[in-house]
């Protein structure tokens, strides 16, 4: 998912999306554990998507407004 697309959602998206992305994250790292995960990177994309939400959760808690900054 693109910075972009992630800058346009909002509070109850971004919570619903992290949610998505746990439950996720959690299924792949149990399919890597028993030998059943087919591609390894989508272990890293996944975890890298929710960082992505998770700082732009932080950054509406703390009020920082990044688009207007860049």
């Amino acid at each position: 998912m693109k910075k972009t697309v992630i800058m346009e959602l909002t509070d109850v998206e971004l919570k619903k999306r992290e949610s998505e992305l746990r439950d996720e994250l959690f299924r792949l790292r149990f399919q890597h554990h028993t030998g059943q995960l087919q591609s390894p990177i989508k272990l890293r994309t996944t975890r890298r998507e929710l960082a992505k939400v998770l700082s732009r959760v932080r950054e509406l808690e703390l009020g920082i407004n990044v688009a207007a900054a860049e």
